[in-house]
């Protein structure tokens, strides 16, 4: 492990996370809402760190391995959230403590949308704007960004990109060079969040709301500039451009990339993941719609439709806005919606979950295997998109799976022994394991009544849903600190 190499690569990234401070900054100055000291603390402590990291390591010039990579994206991620609670550990509006600032901030970068905050429409308006602006860094990856930005530093970024990717994207470039893969990425991401945001404005949004909520809908997190969420608006047009927005968000940004470059949308059609997402995501509106038509749970068609469908969308793709809450729906419902959000959108979109495509492996290695059983001499080689798919991807497919379904096991038993009733336990770290925000029980709502050491627990599910398990875990192979 090269310790130096990785301190001048956090100090760096903190430079960089610094300068996004600046625009909740000038927000505050001109709304004179107090919370301009609280955000001038929180940047000059950023850029101190960094620029003393950097400095102290700046004539360290050697390549950054793997292993360094894996190291810096987990500190990054931890130490950024630090950080990213100075602004709201300041303010005395509303007085949040230090695991109450962690865990906000640690779910706005995470982009899970979970909340401690009661009252976020009397926040200083500086800080609404940045609980959904860390929601929107967080969303792609701010590492990736900073990809971007470090050749011209001198510093290397194929092993940041690999650690910070999950999934089959780790080892796509979109481009010949990382930089301009970072550059594609982002110009995709900025580019839909400024379309989102005229949409909610031309739906009748405010610009302050719009940005807000383009913000956290492209980033599939959640986080609403108002305690009520989406339904503060009560809007049909804005629920519409919602929706639209968490679909296209919830698929591989590579192929918008594609689609864009090629200036088609044959790209989509010929994406199995985009259409078992896209046609999942329909059968579980289709039901969900169904059951609440049999309860008469909504008096008018129009609304039911639109509500049914809105929440689906939105937990399936884990992003956790709320018309009105889904915890109250009869009969499966809550449970129903709530196992969506296991699966999640497609790998390489800001959604949280396993992913489909991960889910799609296993549906066709569990049909594979039961043929065995009728054929046991039959060669069947699993395939994807006409592709053969090499035992090493399956196998990683079935690890990931196993290791996800034991961590929400082993993080919800814990959960549970720190007080919670199993309902509220089990719902909540499933919410924050897959980055969905919302949960049953006693965080149907927010977080705020769950006791220090819960939110600690539910602190590193955001962040092994985030970073997708292995990434985090490596660490703690005895193999990973060796030379």
């Amino acid at each position: 492990m090269q310790y130096r190499v990785v301190m001048k690569l956090l100090g760096i990234l903190l430079i960089i996370f610094s300068v996004t401070l600046i625009p909740p900054t000038v927000l505050s100055y001109f709304y004179n809402d107090g919370a301009l000291s609280a955000f001038i603390t929180a940047f000059v402590t950023t850029l101190a760190t960094g620029g003393g990291l950097w400095l102290i390591n700046s004539r360290v010039s050697r390549d950054i391995r793997y292993r360094d990579g894996f190291m810096i994206v987990v500190l990054f991620w931890t130490v950024l959230a630090v950080f990213g609670a100075i602004p709201l550990y300041l303010i005395n509006k509303p007085a949040l403590g230090f695991t109450d600032a962690l865990f906000e901030s640690m779910s706005g970068l995470t982009t899970t949308g979970a909340t401690v905050i009661q009252g976020i429409d009397q926040l200083p308006d500086s800080i609404r704007y940045y609980r959904q602006q860390l929601q929107w860094l967080g969303g792609m990856g701010i590492i990736v960004l900073a990809v971007a930005v470090m050749p011209m530093l001198g510093v290397g970024g194929m092993q940041l990109f690999r650690a910070e990717t999950p999934g089959p994207m780790k080892d796509t470039k979109l481009t010949p060079r990382i930089t301009e893969t970072a550059k594609a990425l982002w110009y995709i991401y900025l580019g839909l969040t400024v379309i989102c945001a005229l949409c909610y404005w031309l739906s009748g949004m405010g610009w302050f709301d719009a940005i807000g909520h383009s913000f956290s809908t492209v980033a599939i997190g959640g986080f609403s500039t108002h305690d009520d969420s989406l339904r503060h608006f009560n809007s049909a047009a804005i629920d519409t451009v919602a929706i639209v927005f968490m679909l296209i968000s919830g698929i591989n940004f590579a192929l918008h990339f594609t689609a864009w470059r090629r200036k088609n949308l044959t790209a989509y059609f010929k994406d199995n993941e985009v259409a078992v997402f896209l046609v999942g995501v329909l059968i579980a509106s289709v039901v969900v719609v169904a059951v609440l038509i049999s309860f008469g749970t909504f008096n008018q068609p129009a609304e039911l439709i639109r509500q049914g469908v809105f929440q689906t969308v939105s937990i399936a793709t884990t992003t956790g806005f709320t018309t009105g809450g889904y915890h109250w729906w009869p009969s499966f419902l809550p449970v129903f919606l709530l196992l969506l959000s296991f699966i999640g959108g497609c790998a390489g979109s800001t959604a949280g979950g396993i992913k489909v495509i991960r889910i799609v492996l296993l549906y066709r290695q569990w049909r594979r295997e039961v043929i065995r059983l009728i054929h046991p001499n039959a060669m069947l080689p699993l395939k994807l998109g006409g592709k053969p798919v090499s035992d090493g991807v399956s196998n990683a497919v079935w690890a990931f799976f196993s290791l996800y379904m034991l961590s929400f096991a082993v993080l919800g038993v814990v959960m549970s022994a720190t007080g919670q009733d199993w309902i509220t336990a089990f719902s909540a770290v499933a919410a924050c394991l897959n980055n969905l925000g919302p949960g049953l029980g006693e965080v149907a709502q927010n977080y705020s009544s769950i006791n220090m050491p819960g939110k600690w627990v539910l602190c590193i599910s955001m962040l092994l849903g985030r970073l997708e398990l292995f990434t985090l875990f490596v660490l703690f192979s005895v193999s990973f600190w060796r030379s």
